[in-house]
């Protein structure tokens, strides 16, 4: 059952990227038309009854009969009716996803909606383009699903949004998916270049991922040839259990189902992480902003000695922060510098914006209304963040692995630097990418005033300080 009101009610993005409901009347009135029973339920008036709990699977059979044979005025208000109810089933989605992984990923609902409700509510399609409000209506089909089940999938497959989610490091498939559609081989080149694990311990996850294989994915392909869909379901404790008897022939250990589970979901957690960093998202990394000898175990583990690893230390901060204030500097000027080829007084604009977001905390619509600019988006065209910060990320890392190497080669012996280049690189990018995700979350969520004051927008900061007569 439904709420009546929905489908003539219409959860939209307004201009300042704010969420707000819009009724509309033709929409309400042909809805009371059609269905007066369930609009009215023996009440005096439907304003009474908005919240009424209504049959959703009747009323959008019959007003997709509509939308598609009705004559024009009518096939366009039931079609209206319709994505309405859909503008609020996509927001239940982002609601949904931000609650499942929000908080960890540091972006809530609000961040969401502006990449899936684009429909702005007119009767009368405008132009050629289609939101995907009208995408989804045009494909659904009562036969295969509901309209919710049919919106909710749309939505979770929507390319911008999953491109928003990859970058805050939420990669939208399954475990068991992951593991079905890798291939042994890739594995391997992944574990040994990616995570540069050692030959036995990549032979131990090949083989559990093709003893995975030959008992879950066979499964799952038997399914198909049978036309039996649907997602990729927790393989059985029977399944477990076959493949630690299959793994108990190639390896002679004996491995318990719950066992097995976790080392399927640890081997689909290394290959999720993996994704995500070839599609250019963020991965889950310790912060810089702690100073202890244990945060940078990653990057001293090949050092033998404590007392060692604290002067490696004591010289690799200052190194660190040495290196993104160049990074930063280099990066801006070269913004400012291709800004100042153009015409106006984009280059100062720029700084200034980029003033006014990291270091003042305004949003981009503040930041617009300041700077006299259009609207928020000719904020984003101007700031580009995340090109931004891209561009610092690898200017930072290409600065800061030779100097740290250096450093190293002071506490390693010879033959062991070629291992200790890769280990020091691969900590170095973890590392960097904390600093980046951190200026990162700023321009991703609402919550400006909550926001750390992190090493970037710190160095950032004080770059921007220092160009204050051209500011």
């Amino acid at each position: 059952m439904g709420v009546a009101s929905r489908y003539w009610q219409l959860v939209k993005i307004d201009g300042a990227g704010r969420r707000q409901v819009q009724e509309i009347s033709p929409a309400k009135a042909f809805f009371v038309d059609v269905f007066p029973a369930i609009a009215y339920g023996g009440q005096n008036a439907i304003a009474d009854n908005t919240d009424r709990h209504v049959p959703d699977a009747e009323i959008q059979l019959q007003l997709l009969q509509l939308s598609r044979d009705a004559p024009t005025d009518r096939y366009l208000l039931a079609q209206r009716c319709l994505l309405c109810f859909i503008s609020w089933q996509i927001e239940q989605v982002c609601l949904q996803l931000a609650a499942n992984f929000g908080s960890v990923h540091g972006f809530g609902c609000a961040d969401l909606l502006p990449y899936v409700l684009d429909d702005d509510g007119r009767l009368q399609p405008h132009g050629t383009y289609q939101s995907l409000s009208q995408k989804i209506l045009q494909s659904f089909d009562p036969q295969q699903s509901s309209l919710t089940t049919w919106t909710t999938t749309r939505v979770k497959h929507d390319a911008a949004l999953n491109q928003f989610l990859l970058e805050c490091g939420v990669y939208m498939v399954s475990d068991w998916a992951i593991l079905n559609d890798t291939r042994p081989q890739q594995l391997e080149r992944i574990f040994r270049e990616f995570y540069a694990l050692t030959p036995p311990e990549i032979q131990q996850a090949q083989q559990l991922l093709e003893s995975y294989h030959a008992i879950y994915r066979t499964a799952r392909l038997q399914q198909r040839s049978l036309s039996i869909g649907g997602k990729c379901t927790t393989p059985t404790t029977q399944q477990l259990q076959e493949i630690a008897t299959l793994l108990q022939s190639q390896t002679s250990q004996t491995l318990k189902s719950e066992t097995v589970m976790t080392q399927l979901q640890k081997l689909a957690t290394q290959l999720r992480e993996y994704r995500i960093h070839v599609r250019g998202g963020s991965l889950p990394t310790k912060s810089l902003d702690a100073i202890t000898v244990d945060e940078y175990t990653d990057t001293t583990k090949a050092l033998d000695n404590e007392d060692e690893q604290t002067e490696f230390l004591q010289l690799y901060r200052p190194q660190f922060l040495a290196c993104l204030e160049q990074a930063l500097a280099v990066v801006t000027q070269s913004r400012v510098n291709r800004l100042q080829r153009k015409k106006g007084e984009k280059a100062k604009k720029f700084l200034q914006a980029l003033k006014l977001f990291h270091c003042q905390n305004l949003r981009m619509t503040e930041i617009a209304e300041s700077m006299g600019l259009r609207a928020q988006d000719a904020v984003t065209r101007l700031l580009k963040l995340k090109e931004f910060r891209a561009d610092v990320r690898q200017q930072l890392l290409l600065l800061l692995c030779d100097r740290v190497l250096d450093l190293a080669k002071n506490y390693s012996y010879p033959d062991r630097l070629i291992t200790l280049e890769q280990q020091i690189k691969l900590a170095l990018d973890e590392q960097i990418t904390q600093v980046i995700k951190e200026a990162g979350n700023q321009s991703q969520t609402a919550k400006i005033n909550t926001i750390e004051n992190g090493l970037f927008r710190e160095r950032l900061c004080r770059y921007l300080d220092s160009l204050n007569e051209e500011i």
